[in-house]
């Protein structure tokens, strides 16, 4: 047991602090930050300055947090000078106690020497029923036959599955050593690596109090060693994602992506409560139970599950997938006549041997799972998330912190003691999810949220605010819909509806969610348009060829309709111009009571083509201010084609067949188009008017109904 007084640690039989007056020359200090100072003010003796391990990374044989559980029992301090005390005495611990290769005789022989050594290790044990004793095995001393009390193994039952890093002091008894097969090497005490303290929580609770979300989210990606300053937002998303297993209970997940992007690093690293099962190989019983002794397996015994090369999954028994497959589903598994429940989370990680791109045209997503995966809808809606992986970059030392961040056993230990609660009741009923998610949908979409929710504000009685609450629900509902697109890739009817949505509040305006790799920027994609955009195809004009745009239209207190586009193109200009004296003269019929002249709208024309002039494309920009004035979306993937007068009648198309050959290329399933083309498009080939669906307007008002979603 270990304890902090007044920021300084205090611990049994160990080295004693020599002074020393100046900072090593290895330890390079930088200069603090905001996110630094309120760290250290409300984490005191609970940080570490994370660049401290560069100096022990890969020098010793053992894991990060193994690292930080020294750090930060010696260098939990912002003081320079204690900072480099505690660098020499965690350097000379893990020089003192960790075993490299080819030193294992010669700690075994300092055991016969001095009757005992302490040393770090990665300890397990079996029960070996011929003597009827427990045997604890220490990898780095090649020791397969080490005697260990019962009474420890009790005290640590993870010992016996998988089993953990330890302080470990290890006694040599000649007196055994003669004995017929005796075992002379006995474990007589060990400390597992990680916090002991009740009251992490609270310590957490406090802690966040003091910091803006922006600030606690910096924060807690610096807790796990990145630097936010070099990361996209995308990249953020991805790494918070990765933590939900470790605070929400039976949380699947899937993370494929390039390589070196460090997908198993915080399973493997970070916390003692998770396992990564290498090479994605492992047996029933040591996953689930033992038939034999009756002793609970992996999924009962750590919080998170990690499968690293996912593809190489593989039991020892053919029937190892459809139980994990049902645990994924119901957290249970049935072996023999029990049912046993356990609360670890499943995470899958592997790579892509392709880009993301090229993977979707060749397969879908899930492509890189096992062949009894892989193809599975079924074992595709049991994946709460599906990670992007290609949105995190490739890791060098720039994306690594020099600043400070929580100890990670510190860290863990809160992980591991919020998994006991939800805030699901507490947002549920702020937020509203589409029609077009199952109840599965529902219930992956809820986990991921609250996961992620906890990670922002630990708190159970903080409060939740929509800011919060709605970049949750994103990331959940895009992570979600990009498992239901693989499905409805594969071809599943049930699974054609991808269109998720949400609305934040009983005044919210409901928002769509894609998934932004299914598209790219400069094609027309299959969900609905928030109100006041339009898809809009330009008819083009002597000098110009026809064009794809995309018109934006925002609306708020003033009177007018205000161009943002500097220089605003004159044709584009002009169509503004028409659909504005339109949308003035047809009001009461186009949207009902609500009068444009009491309300300002800001439009911009963005061009995806070499067409930029905005010529002729008078009606989607009317559609777009109706749709902006009543708050509804527009369809999804359509696109537009009509030029106005000022009299509200309609340009004759000249060049409707170009027009829907350009709207099928730029991946719209419907061309809403004057009537006036129609004898034109009975030139379309079968081919391609096998690909679109064509509709006919009179009107605007015509127009407007059929552009809307209803």
């Amino acid at each position: 047991m270990w304890y902090w007084k007044n920021s300084k640690p205090s611990w049994e039989n160990d080295f004693a602090c020599p002074r020393i007056s100046t900072i090593k020359s290895e330890q390079k200090m930088i200069q603090l930050d905001n996110v630094d100072r309120i760290a250290a003010k409300a984490f005191e003796g609970y940080i570490v300055k994370k660049d401290l391990l560069d100096q022990f990374r890969k020098q010793f044989p053992v894991p990060t947090y193994v690292v930080e559980f020294l750090l930060g029992r010696y260098c939990a301090t912002t003081d320079p000078e204690e900072i480099a005390e505690g660098l020499e005495i965690v350097k000379r611990q893990l020089s003192d106690r960790t075993v490299r290769t080819g030193e294992e005789e010669y700690f075994k022989s300092k055991a016969r020497e001095k009757g005992s050594i302490k040393i770090i290790d990665l300890i397990t044990a079996r029960l070996d029923s011929k003597s009827d004793s427990y045997i604890a095995q220490l990898p780095s001393l090649m020791l397969n036959d080490a005697r260990i009390s019962e009474e420890l193994i009790n005290d640590n039952d993870r010992i016996l599955t998988g089993g953990f890093y330890a302080e470990i002091e290890l006694e040599y008894d000649a007196a055994i050593a003669q004995e017929n097969r005796g075992r002379p090497f006995g474990v007589i005490n060990l400390r597992p690596i990680q916090l002991s303290k009740r009251n992490v929580l609270d310590v957490l609770y406090q802690g966040r109090e003091h910091f803006t979300l922006q600030e606690w989210q910096d924060f807690l990606l610096r807790s796990v060693g990145m630097e936010p300053s070099s990361l996209t937002e995308k990249a953020k998303n991805v790494l918070f994602v990765r933590m939900v297993p470790f605070v929400e209970k039976n949380f699947n997940m899937v993370e494929l992506g390039p390589r070196g992007t460090g997908k198993s690093h915080l399973y493997q690293q970070i916390s003692p409560y998770s396992h990564l099962v290498s090479g994605g190989k492992s047996t029933v019983a040591k996953m689930f139970v033992n038939m034999g002794s009756g002793e609970r397996g992996l999924v009962c015994k750590y919080d998170v599950i990690c499968f690293d090369e996912v593809a190489g999954i593989s039991f020892d028994q053919k029937d190892g997938v459809n139980i994990m497959k049902g645990y994924m589903e119901s957290g249970e598994f049935s072996r023999g006549k029990e049912s046993i429940r356990a609360d670890g989370s499943m995470v899958l990680v592997g790579n892509f041997e392709v880009d993301v791109e090229h993977q979707q045209r060749i397969s879908h997503l899930f492509g890189p799972l096992p062949p009894e995966m892989r193809n599975d809808t079924a074992f595709m809606d049991r994946i709460h998330a599906y990670v992007p992986g290609w949105d995190f970059p490739k890791l060098n030392k720039d994306y690594f912190t020099q600043h400070f961040g929580l100890v990670s056993d510190f860290l863990a230990e809160c992980w591991t003691r919020m998994r006991s609660y939800s805030r699901v009741t507490q947002f549920l009923p702020k937020v509203d999810f589409g029609g077009a998610l199952s109840g599965r949908d529902n219930f992956s979409v809820q986990k991921t949220v609250n996961g992620l929710i906890k990670l922002m504000q630990p708190n159970p009685e903080a409060p939740i605010s929509d800011e919060m609450l709605e970049w949750a629900v994103k990331v959940a509902l895009e992570y979600r819909r990009r498992v239901k697109e693989q499905q409805k890739k594969i071809g599943s009817a049930e699974y054609r509806n991808t269109h998720f949505s949400y609305r934040i509040g009983d005044d919210g305006v409901e928002t769509f969610v894609g998934t932004p790799e299914l598209h790219s920027e400069h094609t027309i994609t299959d969900d609905p348009l928030p109100p006041g955009e339009v898809w809009a195809l330009g008819t083009g004009g002597v000098d110009e060829y026809a064009g794809l745009y995309k018109i934006e239209v925002n609306i708020g207190p003033g009177q007018g309709v205000k161009i943002l586009n500097r220089p605003a193109p004159q044709p584009f200009s002009e169509s503004v111009r028409y659909a504005e004296q339109n949308l003035y003269s047809k009001y009461k019929e186009l949207v009902g009571d609500r009068d444009p002249r009491s309300h300002q709208f800001s439009i911009q024309l963005r061009s995806f083509d070499t067409a930029k002039s905005g010529m002729g494309i008078g009606m989607p920009v009317l559609i777009a201010l109706c749709s902006s004035l009543i708050e509804k979306h527009t369809r999804g993937g359509l696109a537009v084609v009509g030029s106005l007068n000022l009299g509200g009648s309609l340009d004759l198309v000249y060049n409707a067949v170009n027009l829907a050959e350009l709207a099928i290329e730029k991946g719209a399933k419907t061309l809403l188009i004057p009537v006036n083309a129609r004898k034109q498009l009975n030139d379309l080939s079968d081919e391609m008017i096998a690909k679109i669906n064509i509709q006919y307007y009179t009107d605007p008002q015509d127009c407007l109904l059929k552009a809307l979603v209803e």
